[in-house]
């Protein structure tokens, strides 16, 4: 075992010793009696975290009872993932559950996958995209990829955790480019937000996440996107060209949903479910991914399940690609 995957493994364990405790009589009628812990995987101020806290304040709202989230990162979204997933499956610990969870088995970091956990709903998914300052001397995607393959290990880029959803959207997009995906020197972090600190402060070259996350500086002028990663251009940004545009034919979305411990009631599901449908298609939840620019992508209980078995196939071949398979 390696030095990264001994790491992991503690950090997966140490999220198991502070895993929150439930505490049920298994009667689901008068749910939830008590507060409620959502577990994010990722750091404050990134997208996930944002969407967490909107869940948490509208899910308060629906069932009178406090809703708190709690940041457990490390491990490349394994604490987290695995504080929820082997929390009680009483409903008094929900997990937003991301795209990482189609990846972490695979890498040998957490043996955990989607059927670790009783799906809830999907709520969102966001396109990767490339982001360098404004006075970046690369205009296109084109001219970085460019450089990373004439200069290989001199352009420094970041977005997440290694292995995590930006690490392997971006070693996709190289792998479908022809860039062997070592050309680009990964620099670890615990999400989106400290990334783009790190870029502003020009310790990094680039910058690999969803558009939403960096809409200030963007809007700011501080930084510029070079590319998105789906299949058409987004509506909130309509002023950035895809990867398919440009000629490398890849997309990459990063997704986000609830999710309740394997073993939960089925009844407690559908009465979660049921409010989450309410919120997804309320004006408020409209309003909030609009501004932040998230999209809204909505999938409930089986259709998410379902969802998240083809998106554990796809992203093997890209773990595969990237040398992370283990």
């Amino acid at each position: 075992m390696n030095r990264y995957r001994q790491l992991a493994l503690w950090l997966c364990l140490a999220g198991l010793a502070c895993q929150p405790n439930g505490g049920s009589d298994g009667s689901t009628g008068s749910y939830p009696t008590k507060a409620v812990t959502i577990i994010c995987p990722w750091a404050p101020g990134g997208g996930t975290d944002q969407i967490a806290r909107f869940w948490a304040a509208a899910l308060e709202r629906e069932f009178g009872k406090p809703f708190v989230v709690v940041n457990k990162t490390g491990g490349s979204g394994a604490v987290g993932h695995m504080a929820g997933a082997h929390a009680r499956p009483d409903g008094y610990t929900l997990t937003l559950i991301t795209f990482e969870l189609s990846t972490m088995h695979r890498m040998g970091i957490c043996p955990l996958d989607y059927e670790d956990f009783s799906c809830i709903l999907q709520m969102n998914g966001d396109a990767a995209a490339i982001l360098v300052q404004a006075d970046s001397p690369w205009k296109s995607l084109g001219d970085l990829l460019d450089h990373a393959r004439q200069n290989p290990g001199t352009v420094k880029m970041s977005g997440t955790s290694t292995g995590g959803a930006w690490d392997l959207a971006r070693a996709g997009l190289q792998h479908a480019a022809g860039v062997p995906v070592e050309s680009v020197v990964w620099v670890p972090t615990k999400g989106a937000a400290p990334s783009l600190v790190e870029l502003l402060g020009g310790h990094i070259d680039a910058v690999c996440c969803s558009v939403p996350e960096a809409s200030s500086q963007i809007e700011a002028g501080q930084l510029r996107a070079l590319a998105v990663m789906s299949e058409q251009r987004l509506e909130e940004f309509p002023d950035v060209p895809t990867a398919k545009e440009q000629g490398v034919d890849w997309v990459a979305v990063g997704w986000r949903g609830l999710a309740l411990p394997k073993g939960a009631p089925p009844e407690l599901i559908d009465r979660l479910a049921d409010a989450g449908r309410g919120i997804v298609e309320s004006d408020e939840y409209r309003d909030f991914m609009k501004k932040g620019g998230y999209s809204i992508q909505i999938r409930l209980k089986d259709d998410f399940r379902e969802f998240l078995a083809e998106q554990d196939a796809i992203w093997k071949q890209v773990v595969e690609a990237a040398g992370y398979a283990q």
